[in-house]
């Protein structure tokens, strides 16, 4: 297995350290986890779903539990009242445990099994604070809010901020 070395990166990164854990992570990764098998697709453009195999299960034997950044999907078969005495057993009814790291602002959205399948929708939900937001050159920036409206065009020039528009009204009462 490769070891990466990422102490070069933390010189010249800042808040990257989620990240830099995760690669530390991934070499540590059991090959144990690869049951129930499971598919992560892309959606949309910010839309994911995870689809569990997990036949045998049901709803109440399934817990999805989402804390920060990490959701942990596990089942446990409920002990059945009759013993069955089986010839075979090739639907495997154990317990499992799986994790999943999503990226920030990830939230589930829903949750569905139908036929064997648990279908998990996620959703990437970027607050409108941490959106990218215009800001003014040479002005005094607002602190309440965010100007993030396109710039309006009026005979050819772009508007300046309603900031910047004051302290020209002040320059020419002076």
């Amino acid at each position: 297995m490769r070891t990466y070395d990422v102490a070069p990166l933390f010189r010249s990164s800042i808040g990257f350290d989620r990240l830099f854990e995760l690669l530390n992570q991934a070499e540590r990764v059991e090959t144990t986890a690869a049951w129930p098998p499971y598919n992560i697709e892309k959606a949309a453009d910010d839309q994911y779903r995870i689809t569990m195999a997990v036949a045998g299960f049901t709803p109440d034997e399934i817990e999805l539990t989402q804390q920060d950044t990490v959701l942990l999907v596990s089942g446990q078969k409920a002990t059945p009242e009759t013993e069955r005495q089986y010839l075979h057993r090739g639907i495997a009814a154990r317990t499992f445990r799986q994790t999943f790291n999503l990226a920030d602002h990830v939230k589930v959205v829903g949750a569905n099994l139908e036929n064997g399948l648990l279908t998990v929708e996620l959703k990437r939900e970027v607050p409108e604070a941490l959106k990218p937001r215009r800001i003014a050159i040479g002005g005094v920036t607002a602190t309440s809010g965010q100007d993030n409206a396109p710039a309006q065009i009026a005979e050819g020039k772009v508007a300046q901020p309603k900031v910047a528009e004051a302290k020209v009204a002040e320059v020419k009462a002076a």
